[in-house]
């Protein structure tokens, strides 16, 4: 990035975000992340993690999101949002029984509206 203040920078890759520029945000928000621990006030990253997962599921990058969300949770393991995020991130690699427990601990965790086939076994209806 340029000269642009980590605040700036923050902002630019959260418009990308905003508009729909998945890929273009996840470049600018790695970068982030990586200068995170580095400048000043440290804060953390546990934000700037989740915009960079979120923006890799968005884009289809679904390995690195899985990745980035699994590194979340090791910190975080109550994270109701980045487990539905992985719960969603494997059910999008057709991996529904991994996803299975994530989906019910961010159900549980975070109230989400997650019930029927895709955290409960197999739809019935189906035959």
């Amino acid at each position: 990035m340029s000269d642009a203040t980590f605040a700036d920078d923050y902002e630019a890759a959260r418009q990308r975000f905003e508009t729909g520029e998945y890929r273009e945000a996840a470049v600018l928000f790695i970068d982030l992340v990586d200068r995170s621990a580095l400048e000043p006030p440290l804060h953390g990253t546990t934000e700037l993690r989740l915009y960079l997962a979120r923006s890799y599921y968005h884009s289809a990058q679904l390995a690195r999101a899985e990745e980035i969300l699994r590194a979340m949770l090791v910190d975080h393991r109550d994270d109701h949002y980045a487990l539905l995020l992985l719960g969603r991130t494997l059910q999008r690699q057709s991996r529904h029984d991994e996803a299975r427990p994530h989906l019910a601990m961010a159900k549980l965790l975070g109230g989400y509206d997650i019930d029927g086939p895709d955290i409960d076994g197999p739809d019935p209806r189906r035959g």
